[in-house]
């Protein structure tokens, strides 16, 4: 029955009372050397996040992700349609990266990387503690009447979280259309780009419903990491954890005396302070165990470190530690699971860096025309019709463009002109006629290569078929 009553948090989320309502979480600012690591990064990432979508390198944009033109570009690395399965084996290696990275460190990308507590706790959360004080003062201005303080604190939060949110939407629309375009839009004036427009406000209406107000039932009720860490998380793997083996001892937590010695009294080191629970963002209890709704990000470590260096005991009471290492004091090492993931990670990188090397820089496509059949010129020639269409995923013009047959002998007559230039990061394409002398055929149908040129420098080979008489098989 006390094992029950001791699981009994697991039934329930810790921001939704026993009537189903939001209890809404009033976290107190964080202080530590934990914290001040995580700013850090967070700064850091910040500015890689909103500056990716305009920084370009060789003509390509850093970071983008063109769903509707189906055009992407990765640390400047250009991804069109036709690499549709480097970028899926790309998404995949990053999939098996986070997994191999939960198993061995639990959620810590939801605590250190993760957008949405980097901009929660290191943009909002921090205008909030600005306008509105810690914790203590936010509970009290949220119980008392709307008189002109809470007015214009809530006014001023609302108009400054909705600034914040519409740059945001800005920024992840340039990752989508570019950011050449929106700045291009944005010059030309709202009125004209009415769909821009719309877009960027229906993105703002939605950045603010998430960092105003929903916050971190992102990372409890909709976000599927947190499920996995129940299928990825084992006794062996790294996470925030609370030692209870030291903090309960014998006789349990308990209120920090002067002077007595805790140690012979079998009274754990925890002080039941509860201040790891008040740091929290997502209103857990470390001291219950692992749960779902702890994003790692270490508030509670600092937290209960300045209050074992206040009242004389070790630190270190909530740490990085896994479950064996508490429990069986075992220190943690690469498991074969751990390894098996890594295999895999390291032969997806291979096929990967394998692809990026084979991939060209021109894609080109010759096919023959549906429905039309081989025409048997003068001279025994014969001639097939064929559409091309040739991708150019470089930054710059590819000028002076011909074909050439390399596997027999005839000649390619483009229609309407002989060269042409593809341009940059776009296609060209158009109609041509392949000949080729009777006597050279060995089948009704042949593959045929065909060099593509700029110039006198071959840029694509491809190959398509060729159709000609059965008599000359």
């Amino acid at each position: 029955m006390e094992k029950e009553n001791h699981e009994k948090f697991r039934d329930t989320i810790g921001t939704i009372d026993e009537e189903g309502k939001r209890a809404w979480v009033f976290p107190k600012k964080p202080i530590g050397k934990f914290y001040e690591y995580r700013k850090w990064v967070s700064y850091f990432l910040l500015i890689a996040l909103l500056v990716s979508p305009f920084v370009k390198i060789n003509g390509n944009q850093f970071m983008m992700f063109n769903v509707l033109e189906r055009k992407f570009s990765i640390f400047s690395f250009p991804f069109w349609p036709q690499d549709f399965h480097i970028f899926v084996i790309m998404m995949i290696i990053g999939v098996v990266f986070i997994v191999l990275f939960t198993v061995a460190f639990g959620r810590i990308f939801c605590g250190w990387m993760c957008p949405q507590t980097i901009f929660l706790e290191m943009v909002f959360r921090r205008i909030e503690y600005w306008i509105e004080g810690d914790r203590g003062k936010q509970m009290k201005l949220a119980k008392q009447e709307w008189n002109a303080e809470k007015i214009r604190k809530r006014i001023t939060k609302w108009v400054i979280f909705f600034i914040i949110s519409f740059i945001i939407a800005n920024v992840f629309l340039a990752y989508l259309i570019g950011g050449d375009r929106l700045i291009q839009e944005v010059t030309d004036g709202p009125q004209n780009h009415i769909s821009t427009l719309i877009s960027l406000l229906i993105f703002t209406g939605v950045f603010y419903f998430i960092f105003a107000w929903f916050r971190e039932q992102v990372c409890i009720i909709a976000c599927p990491y947190g499920r996995l860490q129940g299928v990825l998380l084992d006794n062996k793997s790294v996470i925030v954890a609370y030692d209870h083996k030291r903090g309960e001892r014998e006789e349990g937590r308990s209120r920090f005396k002067k002077g007595e010695n805790r140690e012979e009294l079998g009274k754990g080191d925890c002080v039941d302070c509860s201040l790891c629970v008040k740091v929290c963002p997502t209103g857990i209890d470390i001291r219950n165990g692992t749960q779902l709704e702890c994003i790692n990000c270490t508030a509670c470590i600092d937290a209960c470190d300045s209050i074992m260096e206040g009242v004389n005991l070790p630190k270190g009471l909530i740490s990085y530690t896994s479950e064996d290492n508490i429990e069986k004091n075992i220190k943690f090492t690469f498991s074969p699971r751990l390894k098996g993931y890594a295999a895999v990670l390291v032969i997806l990188t291979g096929v990967l860096i394998g692809m990026l090397f084979l991939r060209n820089s021109v894609e080109a496509n010759i096919l023959r025309l549906p429905g039309q059949l081989f025409e048997h010129k003068e001279n025994n020639i014969i001639s097939n019709v064929y559409t091309f269409k040739l991708v150019n995923k470089t930054s710059k013009d590819i000028e002076n463009v011909r074909f050439e047959l390399s596997s027999h002998e005839g000649t390619i007559k483009l229609v309407s002109h002989d060269e042409f230039t593809v341009p940059a990061q776009g296609y060209s394409e158009g109609t041509l006629f392949i000949e080729i002398k009777a006597n050279q055929l060995k089948d009704d149908k042949e593959r045929i290569k065909i060099d593509v040129y700029s110039g006198d420098i071959i840029i694509e080979t491809t190959s398509t078929s060729f159709l000609g008489p059965r008599s000359y098989r």
